[in-house]
């Protein structure tokens, strides 16, 4: 079994601070549009410091939000008293959730895939809790379209990216790692962020809704 817990007390700290300045550059936008419409319990994988706390809507009923990493999760405790949602955080790894077959109404996953240790079993997990026709939220940055940009994130990967950014990988494909693990995906939008000329690893994005076959 996978332990609870993964520090990154560098990467964490620094994620912390630099998370605001993302937040104002784009992504709060994506956040707010992804979990439009969601209602009923959700388990969030990978809360970080629980951007998405302020965006779930009213619906919602409960939240049980997964962090491993200490330090965020922390931060993630104080965001969820700050919530008008009922959240719950909790340690614990994307690869073990500690929760029951299909519990959960939906599950929501953001920019975590690219770190957990084990994709594809981490999104057998998430299957595995959601009720069936439940829905995965997602936003990842993902592979580029572009050979020379897959070049980038390839060097990146084979370099000490993930050990700087705590354990993140440019190169994965978490939208093609979704439909292996027995979802439907039903909407898609592809877009970069940031979205400027230089060849940046993990610019390529894509966000949407992924259903329990």
């Amino acid at each position: 079994m996978p332990s609870a817990a993964i520090r990154h007390p560098v990467f964490a700290r620094f994620y912390g601070r630099l998370s605001a300045g993302m937040e104002r550059g784009g992504v709060s936008e994506h956040r707010h549009k992804l979990l439009a419409g969601l209602s009923g319990s959700v388990l969030e994988a990978g809360a970080g410091n629980g951007l998405n706390f302020g965006h779930y809507p009213a619906a919602v009923t409960a939240v049980l939000a997964v962090e491993p990493e200490p330090y965020l999760r922390a931060l993630a405790e104080q965001s969820a008293h700050r919530a008008t949602t009922d959240i719950t955080v909790t340690g614990g790894v994307a690869e073990h959730l500690p929760a029951r077959d299909q519990q959960f109404d939906a599950v929501v996953a953001t920019l975590m895939l690219c770190s957990v240790s084990d994709p594809a079993l981490a999104l057998r997990e998430i299957h595995r809790v959601l009720r069936s026709g439940g829905e995965l939220r997602f936003m990842e940055h993902v592979a580029a379209e572009s050979a020379g940009l897959r070049r980038v994130q390839r060097i990146a990967d084979a370099t000490c990216w993930p050990a700087c950014f705590g354990g993140c990988h440019a190169s994965r494909d978490p939208v093609a790692a979704i439909a292996m693990a027995g979802f439907r995906i039903r909407e898609l939008e592809k877009y970069r962020l940031p979205d400027t000329r230089f060849p940046w690893p993990t610019a390529p994005h894509a966000c949407g809704i992924a259903v329990r076959a």
